[in-house]
């Protein structure tokens, strides 16, 4: 499988049949995926925590955030955005 590290690597698809047939012998590389979610970051207003943790399970996070293709911090803040709708809706 190729590593697509450039988005300019990536064609104009004609149909969803080109762009499966891509996909499938292709995958983004990890570090344009990461270069994708700080840009979009950047327009958000944010604050920066510290938060503890074992580093095990930090371990654990980065591996499978990297099976996804995704920044682990990313990750974390979805999954906390996620629960946090839950308990609103569950209240």
């Amino acid at each position: 499988m190729n590593a697509v590290g450039n988005w300019e690597e990536i064609p104009l698809f004609d149909s969803e049949e080109a762009e499966a047939a891509f996909w499938a012998e292709n995958r983004p590389d990890l570090r344009l995926m990461e270069m994708a979610v700080a840009a979009g970051s950047e327009n958000t207003e944010s604050v920066t925590i510290t938060l503890r943790m074992d580093p095990r399970m930090l371990a654990r996070i980065k591996r499978l955030a990297r099976s996804r293709f995704l920044n682990y911090q990313s990750m974390i803040k979805q999954w906390l955005s996620e629960r946090l709708e839950q308990e609103f809706r569950d209240r």
